[in-house]
């Protein structure tokens, strides 16, 4: 399954993609930079500023990356149960995410989870320029 992340909400698409996940489904995010976060601007830069901020103990871990990616494959890997063993495991697995469209996906039928326009939003390629 190709989902195109182009005006979707992060929690939603989120949420969706473990859905499918967990039933054994193989996801593909395209687009995660168009993805949109919604609420306050400011709120939402200093919540993710502050994320990268904390490095664990001595400079070792856990970083929070940059990348829109990681950072749309990270909160999906929040919804799924236990993502260290078992069938949170295997459903991590099944999911990959891109930023852009690769050449190979370009024909196929995507999903689109658009739910129309939002008030107060900002995508995820605009966190951390």
């Amino acid at each position: 399954m190709i989902i195109d992340g182009k005006n979707t909400v992060l929690g939603r698409l989120a949420s969706y993609a473990a859905k499918e996940a967990l039933k054994g489904e193989e996801i593909i995010i395209v687009n995660c930079n168009h993805v949109i976060i919604s609420g306050n601007r400011k709120n939402i830069i200093n919540e993710f500023q502050q994320k990268r901020k904390r490095v664990g103990f001595s400079q070792k871990g856990p970083k929070y990356s940059k990348d829109n990616e990681k950072i749309v494959k990270k909160t999906i890997r929040g919804m799924l149960p236990d993502h260290r063993e078992g069938r949170g495991r295997i459903a991590f697995k099944k999911i990959k995410c891109y930023q852009e469209t690769p050449e190979k996906y370009l024909d196929s039928k995507k999903v689109s989870l658009n739910t129309g326009d939002k008030n107060k939003f900002i995508e995820v390629q605009e966190v951390f320029k």
